[in-house]
């Protein structure tokens, strides 16, 4: 096998639950080959670059394999390797993401006294 189609790939690599999925991210501009905008139709092959974007996850992934049927995760993770700087990136958006969630907004200043009582407060501290 030389390729495969990009959202049938996809599928595949268990990326998305239905080719459907696949097939409008692809055309939504969500997933790119090799730092360009691709179609459903286009074939993938070992060694191109995918970037994928999913909700607020992105991964940039390198092709190790090929697949025309949807197997179990462990076939699927086979399919490809997944950039170290790319599982970096997910995980401290991930981690930024829940601080946010927790009220913990980082703004990048100094925070302010208001907002140090505030943080000693929501982590159950006394205030200064």
């Amino acid at each position: 096998m030389e390729g495969t189609r990009i959202d049938r790939w996809l599928w595949a690599a268990r990326f998305f639950r239905t080719r459907s999925q696949a097939k409008t991210a692809v055309d939504g501009g969500h997933v790119r080959l090799n730092g360009a905008r691709t179609k459903p139709a286009k074939e993938v092959k070992a060694g191109d670059t995918l970037t994928i974007r999913r909700g607020f996850a992105e991964y940039t992934v390198e092709v190790t394999g090929l697949a025309e049927r949807r197997g179990n995760a462990e076939a699927a993770a086979l399919l490809y390797v997944e950039t170290p700087e790319s599982a970096q990136r997910r995980e401290a958006e991930a981690a930024r993401r829940k601080m946010e969630r927790a009220g913990l907004a980082t703004s990048g200043i100094r925070p302010t006294k208001r907002d140090r009582r505030q943080l000693a407060e929501l982590k159950g501290g006394i205030p200064d």
